[in-house]
């Protein structure tokens, strides 16, 4: 599927401003509410819209903390790669979790209360992890930007 301007116009301002009216987007973007609402239901079964979500602020959550961890593993095989990976999928502190080319074989998004509690996150959970050789932690001091909003 080829997208339009207009597709394009739909898929930013739905980025922004999630829980917008089919009738408020219809009007942003210059299309009645019922052509707007195919449009986006065709965006929806396309897969160019995959999901929609609440934002939630983790600071206010009282987890105010974010660490980059790079892992290193033993090795690189299919059996090393699929069993680290759905040990990950286990830990509910790791926000993302990318597959990297580079000195790392994986990065972490993990969030935390504090230092004390990603000390605790890394013996229970990230210690554990499977054909684990290396691990770096780096923790952000603190964020610049931050967006959930692809360019289209």
């Amino acid at each position: 599927m080829e997208l339009d301007a207009t597709d394009r116009r739909i898929l930013s301002v739905l980025q922004r401003h999630g829980r917008i009216t089919n009738a408020e987007l219809a009007e942003k973007v210059n299309l009645s509410p019922s052509a707007c609402h195919r449009r986006v239901q065709r965006l929806e079964e396309e897969g160019f819209i995959s999901g929609y979500v609440a934002l939630v602020n983790a600071r206010r959550l009282g987890r105010p903390t974010t660490v980059f961890v790079e892992i290193t593993l033993s090795g690189q095989t299919d059996e090393v790669l699929e069993a680290f990976e759905r040990a990950v999928m286990q830990v509910p502190d790791i926000l993302e979790c990318h597959l990297m080319a580079g000195s790392a074989d994986y990065l972490l998004k993990v969030v935390a209360q504090d230092t004390e509690d990603f000390a605790r996150i890394h013996r229970q959970y990230l210690a554990r992890l499977p054909g684990v050789a290396q691990m770096h932690s780096s923790f952000a001091l603190r964020t610049v930007r931050q967006t959930t909003a692809v360019p289209v």
